[in-house]
């Protein structure tokens, strides 16, 4: 791509992502950048109004609701070198064929981390204190709350041991904010692929799986969803958890298998705290919707409304690096993203 043209650029999402995500400060950079297509958004890339200029369309900006980038789409895109994704994974989108065509893919879900940290640090605060079960329980026991207490094991956020399965970006900004904040907490991270000085860095240690399990009293998940990592916390990893400690999953819900968390939380041994499920929404007659030692919310851990609109600024970053000639920030590659989310 020449420096300083302005590349033939479509956003292809959701309407009503396009809607919250391209304010009108959005909506003007992109405008200065880009040789827009007309329409310059479209929900799919099979929309008559894009078809005779698909050909000519050298970058996607994309989003939720964006199609995959198969052989047959990119075929009818010969001018296409790169996709600017503005949310969460890639790995719906891309393709051997758009890999093996070397067009560049960039992702800014590292935008996305922050409010998916913020929401977790807020879950393991309120699990230390075992606030969201003793609401429910509050709610059941209204003459004398004093025997609710003692029911949920040990409450207080001074001297707990918090351990994060996974050292991806969200777990990085999770351990770092534990750090930050919870200054009598012990932080313990299981992840393969990590280094145990960068670890160290963001004042948590590495220790194996089994490990940690023994010793948390707050497990957060930070996996990616990969094959190797589906039902990672099963039956034996739940039950080498300590009484009475909290699962937290703002991940992928298969990390977990989620019969044996029903079983766990219907005996009252585990406490949990949910954003997302195995599967999503969970059954309509599943148990984990009806106790008091769990919580769940409907998949909000992530940027939500105006927050998406980080993600926005940053593919428009991108398209900005990528007109001067300058590397990409947030490059992904076929590799890198075997063993990321």
């Amino acid at each position: 791509m020449k420096n300083n043209s302005k590349p033939k650029t479509v956003a292809v999402m959701a309407d009503h992502i396009w809607a919250v995500q391209f304010g009108p400060a959005q909506r003007e950079r992109l405008a200065a950048l880009a040789d827009r297509t007309s329409p310059v958004w479209v929900p799919s890339l099979e929309t008559p109004e894009i078809q005779d200029q698909l050909g000519t369309v050298e970058v996607v900006i994309t989003s939720w609701g964006a199609p995959p980038f198969d052989a047959g789409l990119l075929n009818r895109m010969p001018r296409l070198r790169a996709i600017l994704h503005a949310a969460g994974s890639v790995r719906g989108l891309v393709s051997d064929a758009l890999w093996d065509r070397g067009i560049v893919v960039s992702n800014s879900a590292d935008l996305n981390a922050e409010p998916v940290a913020e929401y977790t640090l807020a879950a393991i605060l309120m699990a230390g204190k075992k606030a969201p079960f003793l609401a429910a329980d509050a709610r059941e026991y209204r003459a004398d709350w004093s025997s609710c207490q003692s029911a949920r094991g040990a409450l207080g956020n001074s001297g707990l041991t918090i351990g994060l399965v996974g050292f991806s970006r969200i777990g990085r900004k999770v351990a770092e904010l534990i750090d930050t904040v919870m200054h009598q907490a012990t932080c313990l991270v299981a992840d393969p692929y990590a280094d145990a000085d960068e670890v160290a860095r963001f004042g948590a240690k590495l220790v194996p799986l089994e490990e940690l399990l023994s010793r948390v009293d707050i497990l957060s998940l930070h996996a990616p969803a990969l094959p190797a990592t589906r039902h990672m916390i099963a039956a034996a990893q739940l039950a080498a958890l300590p009484d009475q400690a909290v699962v937290i999953n703002t991940a992928r819900g298969a990390l977990i298998d989620t019969a044996s968390l029903e079983a766990e939380c219907v005996s009252g041994r585990l406490h949990a705290i949910l954003d997302v499920t195995d599967p999503e929404p969970l059954p309509a007659d599943s148990p984990l919707y009806d106790l008091p030692n769990v919580m769940i919310t409907p998949h909000i851990a992530g940027a939500q409304g105006a927050e998406t609109r980080r993600m926005a600024d940053g593919a428009l970053d991108e398209l900005d690096r990528l007109i001067r000639g300058l590397p990409l920030r947030r490059r992904v590659d076929r590799d890198g993203l075997a063993i990321s989310a």
